[in-house]
């Protein structure tokens, strides 16, 4: 009899996640790595990669190859996927994870050129990516691609308009995506967390109104740690979540399920 837990696990497969030196992507790369699989660590700076690399590399020897890209070049990402392939053949598994934000406050005070830099990096690099890595994915006729997204857009903002706005466009992506791969045998999701303690997000948890205005309405009580992200990154990139397609799923203590924390 087949031990129900083996649909969790990623043994054989190959996972390149973007934005994997800290944080959430960090998150996912240690546990998918935990779960069997080999992973490509990605973000702009090759230190920090090499870092997370060799951390899971000396808890499961090979499993974890260092490449830095930076996301808003499309020749980055033309040369991380090639060498992701060299490294480790076909990508399995792509998590969209990376994001960047570098305004806060009215959109009627943001530049052309900052709004240009949060949509080219927070989409269209994902689509760069997905148009470089799904043709071999197809050819295989499976592969998962999970899109890191926001319940952020989900609801406008005062201050970090520009991003909810491309995090929305990474809900329509993922659906868009899941209609014309799928019929290849490729799912592609999102996974649309809260508020989670990262260094991305710290501006925000560490300010105490802030973060006991976001607690006051999370039934849970508490904003989310990565490792809580990374599961249900998990879950969609084995066989457990083989059904699941063209979704998003928020992860966020019920946040989103309440009026005002009332």
């Amino acid at each position: 009899m087949t031990d129900s837990t083996d649909i969790f696990r990623l043994d054989g497969r190959n996972a390149l996640i973007t934005g994997s030196s800290r944080g959430i992507g960090k998150a996912i790369a240690e546990m998918f790595a935990d779960l069997g699989a080999k992973v490509i660590i990605s973000s702009r700076k090759e230190e920090s990669c090499r870092e997370t690399a060799d951390s899971i590399n000396a808890r499961h020897p090979g499993a974890a190859i260092a490449i830095p890209a930076n996301i808003g070049s499309k020749a980055d990402l033309q040369q991380l996927a090639q060498r992701a392939t060299a490294g480790l053949g076909t990508i399995d598994i792509l998590v969209l994870n990376a994001a960047t934000n570098p305004f806060y406050g009215s959109l009627s005070k943001i530049s052309d050129d900052q709004f240009r830099k949060v949509l080219e990096n927070n989409l269209l690099a994902n689509h760069w990516l997905i148009q470089m890595l799904a043709p071999a994915m197809i050819d295989q006729k499976h592969g998962s691609i999970i899109l890191i997204s926001s319940t952020g857009g989900t609801r406008g903002s005062n201050t970090v308009g520009a991003y909810t706005i491309s995090k929305a466009a990474d809900f329509q992506l993922a659906r868009n995506m899941a209609v014309e791969l799928g019929p290849h045998g490729i799912r592609v999701n999102c996974v649309a967390p809260g508020l989670v303690r990262t260094d991305f997000a710290r501006e925000i948890w560490e300010h105490p109104d802030t973060l006991s205005a976001v607690v006051a309405g999370t039934p849970l009580g508490r904003i989310a740690e990565p490792v809580e992200i990374a599961g249900a990154a998990a879950f969609l990139a084995s066989e457990a979540g083989r059904f699941v397609h063209g979704q998003t799923i928020v992860v966020d203590g019920g946040a989103t399920i309440t009026i005002g924390g009332i």
